[in-house]
């Protein structure tokens, strides 16, 4: 079974003295068609609005898919499809990330990742498929006039960004690891 791009929805149980939720579980992820086996965990913190971390992936042999959830604020969540000849190419969906809502995105191998904070001080949390290997460390510049992503970036906000972020490549300069598996990029 292949896996899209796709949103999560754990079952909150709660009571007056708060909630109780499932994360990860691979019952769960198997019902949602995802085989992936995660192997590290990774928590990132953003303190000012307007941060965008992206558009990133990991090539082969450790390409990483990634199951994200924010943990405190907002984010606005991306994937990108980056599978050589997929009829999807280029195109990315989003789903807006809180702490609120509980939310998960599940992003497979073969799709850049990125997002932006849209408040002050978030915390996301996110399990990968594979180690960090420097050398397979990759990206696509954020502002890519293909991909197109329409950034909420409020009143003409400057965005916040890693010197690694500012430099990365536009996607007509990638050559995609990354084979197209049959399965187009989906609305969520």
């Amino acid at each position: 079974m292949t896996a899209n791009v796709q949103i999560l929805r754990p079952k909150r149980i709660g009571d007056d003295r708060g909630w109780f939720m499932e994360t990860c579980n691979p019952t769960m992820l198997a019902q949602a068609g995802i085989e992936e086996t995660f192997v590290q965990d990774n928590h990132s913190y953003s303190r000012p609005a307007g941060t965008i971390r992206g558009i990133h992936f990991q090539r082969p042999p450790h390409a990483q898919a990634k199951l994200v959830r924010c943990l405190r604020g907002r984010i606005m969540d991306y994937a990108v499809d980056l599978r050589r000849v997929s009829p999807t190419y280029g195109r990315h969906v989003a789903v807006e990330l809180s702490a609120q809502n509980a939310l998960q995105l599940y992003v497979p191998v073969g799709f850049g990742h990125a997002f932006i904070t849209l408040e002050p001080d978030v915390e996301i949390a996110y399990r990968v498929s594979d180690v960090y290997a420097a050398d397979c460390d990759g990206g696509v510049i954020w502002n890519d006039s293909t991909i197109a992503i329409d950034w909420p970036l409020a009143g003409g906000m400057t965005p916040v960004l890693s010197p690694k972020d500012e430099i990365l490549p536009p996607l007509v300069d990638f050559d995609s690891p990354f084979a197209y598996d049959g399965t187009p990029l989906e609305p969520l």
